[in-house]
């Protein structure tokens, strides 16, 4: 991960800064995303597959963001955000079960990140550029419980992992729409992240609506625990800008 921080960090003071804000700028928003989640979680080398045997659905959502963008040249922007995701399910996973859980199983799912990232607008006129680096500080837990016994599974990744990150916006003149797309992407000795959205914006005065879809991918190994998901679905946000 080092080489490519590195590197990407190198390629980051090759462009910047060929362009900053004219005057200090703030934003906020809050997202709705209306996720489905796919792929598998391994614990001691046993493998559960977290739609199919766990039957893992969404029941909570919460994703904000706040960004910060300044004149001063070499400064990077400032940009948090945070993402949590809860899903819970009752499955069965079986006599031959999972890490010592057998049969009925309910579960619960909680993934939390908190991304800064720092960035430099390369371009700032009808076509919008962002280059940058995040740190995103990533927990996940899985819980798998036997409905009728006490035998108890839990699943843990918690790091802080570096990824490059890139925005794109091109704006319609003269109606307040422009379409884009953002991601944070890795991927390094057998781990790989990636979280992109594509989405139509509408402004009006201050405020900011957006539409599109989102897709992050996960497999991660901490110790002997490992997750494989994906994470996707449509969303939704308004927001205000200053």
């Amino acid at each position: 991960m080092r080489k490519l921080l590195l590197a990407v960090g190198g390629s980051l003071i090759l462009v910047t800064p060929l362009s900053q804000a004219d005057v200090v700028g703030l934003g906020a928003s809050v997202s709705y995303w209306d996720s489905d989640l796919s792929g598998k979680a391994a614990t001691n080398n046993d493998v559960v597959d977290v739609e199919n045997d766990l039957n893992l659905d969404s029941d909570s959502n919460a994703n904000a963001s706040l960004y910060l963008e300044h004149p001063v040249p070499v400064l990077p922007n400032v940009r948090l955000s945070y993402t949590l995701v809860e899903q819970s399910g009752r499955g069965e996973v079986g006599l031959v079960g999972f890490d010592g859980v057998t049969g009925d199983v309910q579960s619960d799912l909680d993934l939390e990140q908190l991304d800064l990232t720092l960035y430099y607008e390369v371009l700032d006129n009808w076509v919008n550029l962002d280059l940058g680096l995040t740190a995103r500080d990533l927990a996940g837990d899985l819980t798998v419980q036997e409905v009728n016994g006490l035998a108890t599974s839990e699943t843990s990744v918690d790091a802080v992992i570096p990824m490059a990150y890139l925005s794109a916006r091109f704006d319609l003149p003269f109606t307040g729409v422009s379409v884009g797309a953002e991601g944070n992407f890795i991927s390094f000795d057998g781990d790989s992240l990636h979280d992109f959205n594509a989405y139509g914006q509408y402004e009006i005065a201050l405020v900011q609506f957006r539409a599109g879809y989102r897709q992050m991918a996960i497999d991660y190994e901490d110790g002997d625990d490992r997750l494989d998901i994906e994470i996707g679905g449509p969303f939704v946000s308004a927001g205000v800008a200053f």
